[in-house]
């Protein structure tokens, strides 16, 4: 067994929740655990990955935990040391679940404890969002939980809401196909109808505030949307179909496609199975494998342990 310095577990995170877009998320029981197994002088790092992107991210140069750890040390103005890096990846990539998140996430954190910079929790959100460049997946990755989070370009605000109940699931599927956050932001319009942007504001207030109350049977109102699913939708099979079906299921609360996608996350009070193959089966019906997880939504943020 590798000895180890310091180790940073990281959450999956879920963006959006239908209404609201860029500024609500929460943090899921899926975890990537970095380990820095050893130090090396400045500029000098190796990485070794285990399970989710081994291949493409094996080059260390696109590794963003490291490429996150390099940027921090820069914006602190410290000499930071090189180091080996172990990931044990889990989250899957490019599917809507905020891996690109919890590496900034994580090459922050490590970047804090590594130089003994010891900021504030509020200045390192702030650090992570201007990296990630919106807060609604590195708010909940370090905070845990449901998160809802602004953001003007300089500062950040953010409240934890209330945890779910312990009945609630979180029944995530994800075809195996990718969107790459690039092409979600390129299929929005530039321009939205009024009535959608009034529309979407009473749904996100709603979504908050049933959340707050566990008001949970207002749920399927607060996560419906009209300014980003219905074009997300199109970039993956089954994706214009699949929330019409899964919403009607007796004990789905509500549900949303995951980030950009091309995850679908359902909320549903009691046994989740059916939801579960609702899910995948449509999306065998449209010609993509898939596979689910069935998760809790009240998982921890962000933790590193450390032996320095």
């Amino acid at each position: 067994m590798r000895d180890e310095v310091m180790k940073v577990r990281v959450p999956a995170t879920s963006a959006n929740l239908g209404a609201g877009f860029d500024a609500l998320g929460m943090a899921l029981s899926l975890y990537n655990v970095f380990t820095v197994t050893a130090l090396r002088p400045r500029g000098e790092f190796r990485s070794d990955i285990i399970g989710e992107g081994a291949k493409e991210m094996s080059d260390v140069s696109a590794n963003l935990v490291i490429k996150s750890y390099a940027e921090a040390c820069e914006k602190w103005g410290v000499d930071g040391p090189g180091f080996d890096l172990l990931s044990n990846n889990a989250i899957p990539l490019c599917r809507g679940l905020g891996s690109s998140a919890g590496a900034v996430v994580a090459g922050v954190m490590i970047a804090n404890a590594l130089n003994e910079i010891k900021a504030s929790e509020s200045d390192l959100l702030r650090m992570m969002t201007q990296m990630e460049g919106h807060p609604d997946n590195v708010a909940p990755c370090c905070l845990g939980g449901m998160t809802v989070s602004c953001w003007d370009g300089s500062e950040l605000r953010y409240v934890r809401l209330p945890s779910l109940p312990s009945d609630m699931h979180v029944v995530v599927a994800v075809p195996n196909v990718r969107v790459y956050t690039t092409d979600a932001r390129q299929a929005l319009p530039s321009v939205v109808e009024f009535d959608d942007a009034v529309f979407n504001l009473g749904r996100a207030a709603l979504l908050t505030a049933a959340w707050a109350t566990g008001k949970w049977d207002l749920l399927s109102w607060g996560m419906d949307d009209r300014l980003h699913q219905q074009y997300r939708a199109k970039l993956f099979p089954g994706g214009e179909v699949i929330m019409d079906r899964v919403r009607s299921i007796p004990g789905c609360l509500g549900v949303a496609i995951s980030g950009s996608g091309p995850s679908v996350l359902a909320m549903v009070r009691g046994k989740p199975r059916r939801v579960a193959e609702t899910m995948c089966r449509t999306f065998t019906e449209h010609g993509v494998d898939s596979l689910f997880f069935v998760l809790a939504g009240n998982a921890d943020g962000a933790r590193l342990e450390t032996n320095l």
